[in-house]
């Protein structure tokens, strides 16, 4: 049975609203500008399937007011981190980014910093970073103890443990000098996590190494060159950790059946450095947007986000990216240029996911040509006349980019005389789909003509004389030029591109199987 909504009262103010299910589990959370108008929306006809699956397990409805969208936005996000609602997305924190922990301990220790699922730090102390996959545990940890001197014992022990005699640690539990010195380590490591002074403390490492060097010191001058090169080595990894005013990340967004597909590439100086894939259902408020959010709740943000579909409230999130990671953000939906074509790039691998392996010329054909679907079988139909006695039609049929050739068909003209090429192609597209039609036979994905706008109207027009609607394209010989029904001036593909390699060579062979059929039968009306 249907939630009630006219039981409850519904604020008409920002925040958001908990939906639950018999069982007064959290099954869905979501956000509004004005809360009634978004709640009620839930319960039109016409939703989808799967919004449609949601309202039926509704059982209650409670909401939490804010002042404002923008703190709407950060409690519906860590909301579904704390319950975790199977109607919301939810992308699962990676930890590629990760935070490290000086505890307020007399002699505080280093330690990597751990969250709950709504990103609250647990134990207390100070908080560095965020610092990226590997390197806090690989290097930071290990590097930075060795280097400012820091315990790792979870409890001060009485006496020196092996830590000191392997010279890691100066023991603070068994010397006062150590004691005294130790505030001093931990003085200098926090100037380092902040990413303060590492050149100058380098310096002063270094005149400390000739110091030591030149009274003899060899041992101290040898442990003050390894710190020098542990040093060396974290400050390369902050450097490539930093963003830069180059980083950008790509997002491409594909909707199939309600479910939405993202793939992202990031780019940091021109070179991509890193990709990943999520999906999520489009039920109730779940949307690009939401996603974007919550992706950059554990996701260092970039200067620039590229898109092929702006997010709604696109505006807002740039404030919110922008007062998060202290530095401008924009998004951006590029319609030209190396960034349209790095969206582009993406959502061909997108298609290639989907399509489980199709060959990526196809998926450019789509692409190109925008088309519903893959053309995963291409039907090409040519004329061929001799004069005005001879006149034939062939057809030619590709299935995964390869020549059919069992599929080829010949038509003998039966109802046009004379050279009117328009017509003897409405002809046979009508003769080919009708019988298919009929037979209930597999459909083509793309039917190519080969012609200019003048062949492609004639082929449509038969395709709408049968109530079919097939996706359709003519292909000029002259310039190589495509044109389709949704545009008035032809599309140009480069001709090393293997997409308008499988169109020339579907149109070639309706060519050459119509040449052959013609002077097959001006053979047998000879003798």
């Amino acid at each position: 049975m249907t939630f009630n909504i006219k039981k409850i009262t519904i604020p008409s103010h920002p925040g958001i609203y908990l939906m639950k299910d018999s069982n007064d589990k959290i099954i869905y959370i979501g956000k509004a500008k004005n809360l009634k108008n978004r709640v009620c929306t839930y319960f039109v006809k016409n939703q989808n399937y799967k919004t449609q699956k949601l309202v039926e397990k509704i059982s209650d409805i409670e909401f939490v007011l804010t002042d404002n969208e923008s703190e709407a936005f950060l409690l519906e996000s860590n909301m579904i981190k704390q319950y975790r609602p199977i109607f919301n997305i939810e992308l699962k924190d990676q930890q590629r980014y990760t935070y490290l922990r000086l505890t307020n301990e007399k002699y505080p220790r280093l330690l990597v910093a751990r969250r709950t699922r709504i990103g609250k730090f647990l134990g207390d102390g100070k908080i560095f970073g965020p610092f990226t996959q590997g390197s806090s545990k690989l290097l930071t940890i290990g590097s930075l103890r060795k280097t400012f001197q820091i315990r790792i014992c979870k409890r001060l022990p009485k006496k020196a443990c092996l830590e000191y005699h392997l010279g890691n640690c100066e023991a603070p539990c068994e010397f006062k000098e150590a004691q005294i010195r130790y505030e001093k380590h931990v003085s200098n490591l926090e100037s380092i996590l902040k990413g303060r002074d590492l050149q100058s403390f380098i310096k002063k490492l270094e005149s400390e190494m000739t110091d030591a060097a030149e009274h003899l010191q060899f041992e101290r001058a040898k442990e003050i060159r390894d710190t020098l090169q542990r040093l060396g080595s974290l400050g390369t990894r902050q450097k490539m950790e930093n963003v830069r005013d180059s980083d950008e990340e790509y997002f491409g967004i594909r909707t199939i059946d309600h479910t939405v597909l993202i793939m992202t590439f990031r780019k940091t100086n021109g070179v991509i450095r890193d990709s990943n894939k999520f999906s999520f259902d489009l039920v109730a408020d779940n949307s690009f947007s939401n996603f974007l959010y919550q992706y950059y709740t554990t996701n260092q943000i970039p200067p620039h986000i590229l898109v092929n579909e702006m997010p709604e409230n696109a505006k807002l999130l740039e404030q919110m990216f922008s007062k998060k990671s202290g530095h401008n953000v924009k998004i951006i939906a590029p319609s030209s240029g190396k960034r349209r074509e790095m969206i582009d790039l993406i959502l061909r691998n997108i298609d290639v996911i989907q399509s489980k392996g199709a060959d990526p010329a196809l998926i450019e054909i789509k692409e190109r040509l925008a088309l519903q679907e893959i053309p995963m079988t291409i039907e090409c139909f040519d004329i061929s006349n001799h004069g005005t006695n001879y006149a034939v039609g062939s057809m030619s049929r590709f299935v995964n980019g390869r020549p059919d050739k069992s599929g080829y068909r010949k038509f003998k003209i039966k109802t046009i005389t004379g050279r009117d090429d328009f017509a003897m192609i409405n002809e046979i597209v009508k003769r080919r789909y009708l019988r298919l039609d009929s037979e209930k036979g597999q459909m083509p994905n793309l039917i190519l003509i080969d012609g200019g706008k003048g062949q492609l109207n004639a082929a449509l027009l038969a395709l709408q004389s049968l109530g079919l609607r097939i996706q359709c394209a003519s292909l000029a010989k002259e310039n190589e030029e495509i044109y389709i029904p949704t545009r008035k001036e032809p599309i140009i593909i480069s001709k090393e591109t293997q997409a308008i390699k499988i169109l020339q060579f579907a149109r070639d062979e309706a060519h050459r199987f119509g040449v052959a059929y013609n002077r097959m039968l001006r053979k047998i009306k000879d003798k």
